[in-house]
């Protein structure tokens, strides 16, 4: 076992896979390595939030937990805290739920409603009550419930952690949540900034600032992965954002909106039949990097060698983030990155808890 490194995470099953099982062995790894957390990532396909967080529950022992987004509008609000409660459990308080408002578009082909941030705040507050033990009816933003329980002896802890990019969402998060998770692809003065706007809300909601811990997303790709990997892990994932929520990403970043529609108006990107961290070619992620993607964009990330990419860990602290999801790669590949950041790692890291939705120690 290396030593613990709290502050550090990987997603789970990073990019696609069609053998979930795949995640037993990337979190046992993750926990030899010293990895003090992995994320949980949910798709409608072969990634359910609760199967592959009860898995990792039962596959180690000291690794953190967090579910990276669901969102409270697929489950009624009972079975999500169930959940969230039969996880925390089993983990022997090692899970966080962490929510998001997702897709539109998906929403809507589904047939569920749009999600709002006061549904989000609602939700939160109809977990926290069923999480301690009390039985009430409910009408509000979340929905009209005419009756909520789950055990009156209930009085359990459990940390939500909210996945924010705007500047309202990132004040919700500071208001309400126990974590956020920021974006990938965010520059440093962009993750500066929400961070501030975070701890600013808190304060102003009459919370303690630091009572909210606040991990940064950092797209690791280093340079001894294969081109194949390096491109569809950066230029695919970029790529990919930009075709789903591209001006969100692009706005808060500051970015140059008619770069956007340059990446719209592309002959490859029009009508792609896909998203392209999926089912890009070599050939065509080539195209994107070389022809069409800002390069300012596609450095917001950590590549180079591994101490180029233990560099850009540092920068995410410098710039007030509490931990850093390492996202994009296997705990395999992560490994040497590891190496080379516990030669720069600075001290006074190793309180952070387990729990990735706790806060950091306040003082």
């Amino acid at each position: 076992m290396h030593t613990p490194l709290p502050e550090l995470a990987c997603y789970g099953l990073a990019g696609h896979t069609d053998q979930p099982a795949d995640l037993l062995d990337e979190v046992r790894l993750a926990e030899e390595l010293g990895l003090g957390s992995a994320f949980l990532s949910e798709r409608f396909n072969l990634k359910d939030a609760g199967v592959l967080a009860g898995a990792v529950a039962a596959a180690t022992t000291r690794l953190g937990i967090a579910t990276a987004a669901t969102n409270h509008n697929t489950r009624h609000p009972m079975v999500t805290a169930t959940m969230a409660t039969t996880l925390h459990r089993l983990s022997g308080g090692r899970y966080a739920l962490g929510l998001g408002r997702g897709f539109d578009l998906l929403f809507d082909v589904m047939g569920l409603p749009r999600i709002t941030g006061a549904q989000l705040e609602d939700a939160i507050g109809i977990y926290r009550r069923l999480w301690h033990g009390e039985a009430f009816g409910h009408d509000g933003p979340a929905g009209r419930y005419p009756y909520l329980s789950q055990d009156r002896g209930f009085d359990e802890d459990i940390p939500v952690l909210m996945m924010a990019i705007g500047p309202k969402s990132l004040e919700l998060a500071g208001r309400v949540a126990d974590g956020v998770v920021l974006h990938t692809f965010l520059t440093d003065e962009t993750l500066a900034r929400a961070v501030r706007t975070v701890r600013a809300s808190a304060e102003r909601a009459g919370r303690d600032p630091a009572s909210v811990r606040v991990w940064s997303v950092l797209a690791t790709v280093e340079d001894s992965i294969t081109e194949e990997q390096r491109l569809r892990r950066l230029v695919g994932r970029l790529a990919t954002y930009l075709q789903g929520y591209g001006e969100v990403l692009v706005r808060v970043n500051g970015w140059d909106l008619a770069a956007l529609e340059r990446f719209r108006a592309d002959d490859l990107v029009r009508g792609y039949p896909g998203a392209f961290d999926a089912i890009g070619t070599v050939e065509e992620l080539r195209h994107l990097r070389d022809d069409v993607l800002p390069a300012e964009w596609l450095a917001a990330s950590a590549t180079g060698s591994t101490q180029d990419c233990a560099r850009r860990i540092q920068d995410q602290l410098d710039a007030g983030a509490d931990s850093v999801v390492l996202h994009g790669a296997t705990p395999a590949e992560l490994a040497p990155v590891l190496d080379a950041w516990r030669g720069v790692r600075p001290g006074g890291l190793d309180t952070l808890p387990t729990n990735p939705g706790r806060a950091v120690p306040a003082g």
